[in-house]
């Protein structure tokens, strides 16, 4: 399975870009590194690697909101 790349935007609306497709995850953490360090990198856009069986299943896990870390303990 491939690792993906995305460029994800949060606002106006939630949106996934496609940026790449890498055999490993050593490639693909190169050159997600090099996009987060671009200068052309948009405001307000997030750079993610992904591992999935296809684009489809990228996309479908980036999307899913994910519940909060718990808290320190004591931490009320």
């Amino acid at each position: 399975m491939p690792y993906y790349v995305y460029r994800m935007f949060s606002f106006p609306i939630r949106r996934l870009e496609k940026v790449a497709e890498a055999p490993s995850f050593g490639a693909a953490s190169l050159q997600a590194k090099a996009l987060r360090a671009s200068p052309d990198l948009p405001e307000g856009a997030a750079i993610k690697v992904i591992f999935a069986a296809n684009e489809l299943e990228a996309e479908d896990l980036l999307s899913q909101v994910r519940e909060a870390k718990p808290g320190l303990i004591g931490d009320e």
